[in-house]
This record gives C-alpha cells, sequence and structure tokens, in this order.
C-alpha cells in the first residue's frame, strides 16, 4: 500500500473518530474489527477521494441508524412456511468457501420470480443475509485463517433468463443500489454461468459498456456451467449445485443439496440464528409477523441508466430487431 493511501486511511479513521456514539455502535457492527479493511473498502468505491468517501460512509452510518439495521437479525420472517416461498422466489445461497477462504455465494439471477412476498420482504432478507454474512460468517472465516476475510466470491446463475425478467429489473435496482451505497466492494469476483443468448447480447454489446472499470473487472463470463474455471478457485464440494455438470453440455448433476433451498444448512443456520437472536432479545413475547421496513433508495443514476438500457434492448429483441445482433453474441467467453 502507497503512502498516499496509507495517508488517506489515516486521514479517515481520525474522521470516524469525530462522530458520535450512536455512528460509532453501528460503525463497530460494520467492520467488526477490521476498520482499516472497511475504509478501503469506502475509499475504492469513490475512488479514494477521501470527502466523498467519507460523507458515503456517514449517510451509510445514517442509514443504519434510521431503520435499525443493527437489529434486522432479531427478526425472523414469519411463518416458516411463507418464509420458504421468499426463498423460492429470490434465489441466493451459500455453497461454500473458495481456497482462500472466501465465502462463495450463489445467486439464481434467471430463475429468482420475486412474486410471493412484498418488496419490504423480498429487502429485508437480501439485508439479513448480508449482515449475516458481514456479522457472522466473515469474521469466523476471518478467525479460522488467522487473517482478515472481508469479502466473498459470487457465482451468478442465468439459466432460465427471458425477456419476463424485466418486470423484476425494479426491485433487483433497489437491491443493488442498497448493496451499493452501504455494502460497498463486498464482492471480490462476479461469475455468471449458464448464460442465455439473450444476456450475451446485452452484456456485450449494451451493459459491459455503462460499468465502471472498476466494476468491469471484477465480472468474469464463463463458459457453460463454469464448472472447471470454478474448481481452479474452489473445491468440488464447495461448488453451487448448478455448477456440478459434469462437462460441457452434460446435462447430470450430482445429488448436491440446492444451496437456494431453505433446507441447505446454511438457510437452516441463518434462519435458526435469527430465531435464536429473537427469543434472546424477547424471551416473551411471540415473535410478531409482518416485514420489517427499510427506507428503499432511489437508485444510482448509473444502475438507472443500465436497468432502462437493457429493458429497450429486451424489447428490441422481443420485436425481432436485434435478433440476428443477439446470435452474434453466442459465444459468452470473450469478457
Amino acid at each position: 500500500m502507497g503512502i498516499v493511501s496509507q495517508e488517506a486511511i489515516n486521514q479517515f479513521r481520525a474522521l470516524m473518530d469525530q462522530v458520535d456514539e450512536p455512528l460509532q455502535n453501528t460503525f463497530q457492527n460494520i467492520h467488526q474489527g477490521y476498520q482499516t479493511e472497511t475504509l478501503v473498502r469506502f475509499l475504492k468505491a469513490r475512488e479514494w477521494n477521501l470527502p466523498k468517501s467519507h460523507k458515503m460512509l456517514v449517510d451509510c452510518l445514517h442509514w443504519r441508524v434510521q431503520n435499525e439495521i443493527d437489529k434486522i437479525l432479531l427478526k425472523p420472517i414469519v411463518p416458516a412456511n411463507f418464509y420458504r416461498g421468499v426463498r423460492d422466489s429470490q434465489l441466493i445461497g451459500m455453497s461454500g468457501y473458495s481456497r482462500e477462504g472466501l465465502p462463495v455465494f450463489a445467486l439464481g439471477v434467471g430463475l429468482s420470480t420475486f412474486d410471493k412476498a412484498s418488496v419490504h420482504y423480498y429487502v429485508q432478507s437480501h439485508i439479513q443475509i448480508n449482515e449475516y454474512r458481514d456479522r457472522v460468517i466473515l469474521p469466523s472465516a476471518s478467525k479460522k485463517h488467522g487473517r482478515p476475510i472481508t469479502t466473498c466470491v459470487k457465482v451468478l446463475d442465468m439459466t432460465g433468463l427471458k425477456l419476463s425478467a424485466l418486470s423484476q429489473i425494479k426491485l433487483l435496482t433497489i437491491i443493488s443500489t442498497i448493496d451499493d451505497l452501504n455494502y460497498p466492494e463486498k464482492t471480490n469476483t462476479y461469475y455468471i454461468v449458464n448464460a442465455p443468448y439473450i444476456f450475451s447480447a446485452c452484456w456485450k454489446q449494451v451493459v459491459k459498456p455503462l460499468l465502471q472499470e472498476r466494476t468491469r473487472k471484477k465480472i468474469q463470463v464463463l463458459q457453460g456451467s463454469g464448472r472447471d474455471e470454478l474448481l481452479k478457485i474452489m473445491d468440488f464440494e464447495s461448488l453451487p449445485h448448478f455448477c456440478r455438470r459434469e462437462g460441457s453440455g452434460s446435462s447430470r448433476h450430482s445429488e448436491a443439496i440446492n444451496c437456494f433451498s431453505l433446507d441447505h444448512p446454511f438457510h437452516q443456520q441463518l434462519y435458526n440464528y435469527i430465531k435464536q437472536q429473537s427469543m434472546m432479545s424477547e424471551p416473551v413475547e411471540p415473535i410478531k409477523q409482518g416485514s420489517f421496513h427499510v427506507d428503499l433508495p432511489e437508485p444510482a443514476a448509473e444502475g438507472t441508466d443500465i436497468a432502462k438500457t437493457i429493458e429497450s434492448e429486451f424489447h428490441r429483441i422481443e420485436n425481432g430487431n436485434g435478433l440476428s445482433e443477439s446470435l452474434n453474441g453466442l459465444k459468452v467467453t470473450d469478457t
């Protein structure tokens, strides 16, 4: 780390020492003892501009206090069968760890329907997974490996992606904005697998040019299920279930548990943790139904532009005007 970078970190730390107690308390929940790594994440998110990074972090702390994010792991989504519907329609899970010790999160982008609950339940569930990752999973991994582990790997499954996904763009933009503003630089690499031609066309011709260079460098579009490439960074047991094809074009899968399912060990541990925390907090009171309300942010300009562009491109393909260009994007290995 250069002298300029270290000086920026020192100045940032001095600024954060001046914030009042409620913000200090929630800041501790963010950094979990790894303050330097947290400050670096916010500096990276604002291209090492200290005033902008400081404002971003202070805004994040205010968001956490105003929305009581520190208490979100005390609020299980009940009843369990309703939560199962959330899990079955918002496909996300954790399949294991990379060889470097980073948690591997899987997202079923193409088959998530977001049609079993209101927006607020999906936002609550997403933030709970973020907070459980940051407060439980990452500190545990850091302790195990004896060094700070503050980021994860994400594998995005595009199986089933089609034009009907347009109806989900608004919700996905809200969720991505929450992450961009409050959980920046938490993902080391995004691996995109099982990409159909419609994604390949939009990615190469439309989306990729709109992304910041820092974001583009993190994204790798892999051929097919990505199995062979992913096995270079993780063991077979950590592969998401949708990446376990035995070879290109093979439809055979291992008997791995669907990591999106509520029955998967990760989701069982997460849900039981939240229920236990709730009972410890309010041992007499029954768990209340209803979503944990979080103020929804205004999408960032970049995210809004990308969403509008994708929507326009999808409609163009649907009308047949962009079909020939889209077919040219079938080869998804050129990223």
